[in-house]
């Protein structure tokens, strides 16, 4: 068999599935869970032998096997199963009751939610505790709202809104209980947003060593980047490289200068210009939006060191925007181009799980160095042209030479940059508009007053951003226009928000495009709630958030951010999974739908599309929301 990959010189670990250990056990039936009547499955073979294997042997994300064999050749009939499973007519789903894991502020909206099974007719009276002292104290007992059916269960709706008291509480349902959660105006005040900033994206920093106290979490990795990666080729990833946007360098160059800045994306270790860009962005969106400060790291970018929980006297957000900026600049520098990514030649670094410095020998020239793709994407380097000019607006005053380099980069995607249909022409708007804030240029300005009628077809796409275009411009017809074009989107909201229970929605099945929607959407709404109060009321973004934070369909109640709440994720998708271990501040997608109608959490680390840790926005959308709450609640907006 083949067993190299691309280079045809490098060991492909999927030679592993040709390595076959003795069985465990062998027979013509097994029964899984035997002590539990209600799990209990008989599988018989009529035709061939069972045989049990564990497929650990064979890979980390390797589970436990249950095969038959056969004559090569065969065509039919080959094997034939009876399975049984266990059915108990009488069996009931266990009520089940979500709240957050966090808690609530006062003055929002507190909702649980009972998850029951459908045929259950006979509702109980939900009641909130408050847990003191001495014990628990019955704060409100009633009927709930009765909701309605989603997917496979009935939903109730049990408001205590009005309770405001600060303290401990707990909801029951019968014997069914909701996690413990606070009430308190500092609810969102510590461990909750800033474990990011903490922990998440200083462990995936890349090119540097990062140390907590006595553990290293990776030592210097990827000093060796980057070669020019080959023409026609489909990497494993996707990745193609056309000989269009090669530049200057031809396939197996040394492109120098890339050893700099960026995160490693999450379950692997390559580095997507989206995903620097995008997460960058976010974060200076959060220091211009909400002053936001935080300072539990040391970063010394020349040394390449990080130190968590050791301050510097330096915003923790603005040097993590400069991170994301170094690595998209230093590409363009080099490039003459943006990158698209940088990402490892062969399938063993591919699926590379642990210390990140072992990713690569730190030699530059040899055949482990990490490729760099570039591409002809219009739409994309606009979009990132949106976010290098709002990032150019925060580094003023803390690196001022990679601000500028950002808002030089960004005028020159904007100028240079064929639009040629809709999408394109979208992220055109928008870098326009963040260039329009970072300049007060009339070009842009009028640009973007040029494009109204597309603004307003569009304003499911464009609203969200161009609320802030629309205050400081100060045109009156062009925001008497938009105004005009807002209730569609305000009707999109109302009805995605009427979907579920939950107030957003959840309607994926066995994909990973929708995993991330009810977050990017109440991350978009946090734009829109500051930019037109009296269209777009606050209650999305706290249901976005409680849905990260537990308020989501299934038994698993986790909450979908790492290492906040009572209960989390604690085996995500990280590249620590093989460990099942977890980093704190990430945020997994969750709850997958498998069709037609479970959800489904489970608490295994190898389910990428549960529990993949991301970056370009999928860290870093909570955040935000979070922060927006914050200003919301205690009064302050502007």
């Amino acid at each position: 068999m083949d067993q190299l990959l691309l280079d045809r010189k490098t060991y492909n670990p999927m030679i592993a599935d040709d390595i076959v250990s003795a069985p465990f056990a062998e027979g013509k039936k097994f029964v899984l869970n035997p002590q539990d009547d209600l799990a209990k499955i008989t599988i018989e073979s009529e035709k061939g032998d069972l045989l049990l294997y564990d497929g650990r042997i064979n890979h980390n994300n390797g589970w436990f096997v249950l095969r038959s064999e056969f004559p090569a050749g065969t065509k039919e009939g080959a094997v034939k199963w009876i399975i049984r499973p266990t059915v108990t007519k009488d069996w009931r789903y266990a009520p089940v009751v979500q709240a957050s894991q966090v808690g609530y502020h006062p003055g929002q909206k507190k909702v649980a939610v009972i998850e029951l099974d459908k045929r259950d007719t006979d509702f109980k009276q939900p009641a909130l505790y408050r847990i003191v002292a001495d014990g628990r104290k019955l704060v409100k007992q009633q009927a709930a709202k009765d909701w309605g059916d989603f997917q496979r269960y009935h939903y109730l709706q049990f408001d205590f809104t009005e309770v405001t008291e600060e303290g401990l509480y707990q909801v029951m349902y019968g014997d069914a209980a909701s996690p413990v959660f606070r009430i308190a105006k500092d609810v969102w005040d510590k461990g909750i947003w800033q474990a990011e900033v903490e922990y998440f994206l200083p462990v995936q920093m890349c090119h540097m060593r990062v140390n907590e106290k006595y553990r290293v979490w990776h030592d210097f990795c990827h000093h060796d980047d980057a070669r020019m990666a080959k023409t026609d080729i489909n990497h494993i990833d996707g990745y193609t490289q056309g000989t269009s946007t090669l530049c200057k360098y031809q396939p197996g160059d040394l492109v120098p200068g890339l050893n700099v800045g960026g995160w490693h994306d999450a379950g692997d270790y390559d580095l997507r210009v989206e995903s620097q860009a995008g997460e960058a962005y976010i974060l200076a969106m959060a220091c211009e939006n909400f002053g936001a400060y935080w300072d539990e790291t040391s970063i010394d970018f020349e040394k390449k060191i990080v130190e968590i929980h050791q301050p510097d006297g330096k915003n923790d957000l603005l040097q993590q925007v400069e991170n994301g900026a170094l690595t998209i600049v230093a590409g363009w520098k080099a490039l003459g181009r943006l990158y698209r990514g940088i990402l490892c030649p062969t399938v063993r670094q591919y699926a590379h799980l642990g210390d990140a410095s072992a990713h690569t020998d730190h030699v530059s020239g040899t055949a482990d160095d990490r490729w760099v793709f570039t591409e002809d994407n219009p739409g994309r380097e606009l979009q990132v042209a949106a976010w290098l000019a709002g990032i150019s607006r925060v580094l003023k005053g803390h690196n001022d030479a990679l601000g500028a380099d950002c808002l030089e980069i960004a005028r020159e995607l904007f100028r240079i940059t064929r639009c040629d249909n809709n999408r394109v022409l979208t992220a055109k708007v928008h870098a326009a508009v963040e260039l329009y804030l970072a300049t007060k240029e009339v070009e842009y300005r009028d640009f973007v007053l040029q494009q109204q009628d597309f603004i307003c077809k569009n304003i499911r796409q464009t609203g969200w951003f161009i609320g802030r275009f629309d205050k400081a411009v100060g045109n009156a017809r062009f925001s008497k226009t938009v105004r005009k074009a807002l209730p569609e989107l305000q009707a999109m909201y109302q009805e995605y928000s009427s979907k579920t229970p939950y107030g957003v929605p959840h309607d994926r099945g066995n994909r990973s495009s929708g995993s991330w929607e009810p977050q990017h959407l109440g991350y978009n709404y946090c734009y829109l709630h500051a930019a037109y109060p009296d269209l777009f009321a606050p209650d999305y973004i706290f249901n976005a958030v409680q849905y990260l934070l537990g308020m989501h369909p299934g038994r698993n109640q986790a909450a979908f951010v790492t290492g906040v709440g009572a209960e989390t994720m604690k085996a995500a998708y990280g590249v620590n999974r093989a460990d099942w271990s977890y980093i704190p501040g990430g945020v997994s997608p969750g709850t997958n739908l498998i069709r037609p109608d479970l959800p489904e959490l489970l608490h295994f680390p190898f389910l990428w599309q549960e529990g993949e840790y991301c970056l370009g926005g999928h860290a870093t959308w909570f955040m935000y929301m979070v922060l927006a709450s914050q200003k919301i609640l205690n009064g302050n907006e502007q």
